[in-house]
């Protein structure tokens, strides 16, 4: 198998209710992970994949879709589990 990594992200600005979610599951492509919003108004992606994917992934969060405004990503780094579904939206 190769190298595999995951991270947890914490979207922080207009992030909800601005299609922030749809976004994520779209670019996120063959990645496994969640994205959900979060009762403080940020929006939480764990995400898991190669590398590179993961990377950019990352990259789109701190962009985020047309309507959001993204004021910080926090990252977390954490060890792979290869424990979480195809890319699944959540409430």
């Amino acid at each position: 198998m190769s190298e595999q990594t995951r991270v947890r992200a914490t979207v922080r600005g207009r992030v909800q209710m601005v299609g922030f979610r749809a976004f994520v599951a779209h670019h996120a492509g063959d990645l496994c992970g969640t994205v959900a919003n979060r009762p403080d108004g940020s929006v939480e992606c764990v995400i898991e994949g190669p590398p590179d994917a993961v990377d950019r992934i990352l990259e789109l969060l701190h962009r985020g879709p047309a309507h959001a405004q993204v004021d910080a990503v926090d990252v977390l780094r954490e060890p792979y589990r290869g424990d979480l579904p195809p890319f699944t939206v959540h409430a």
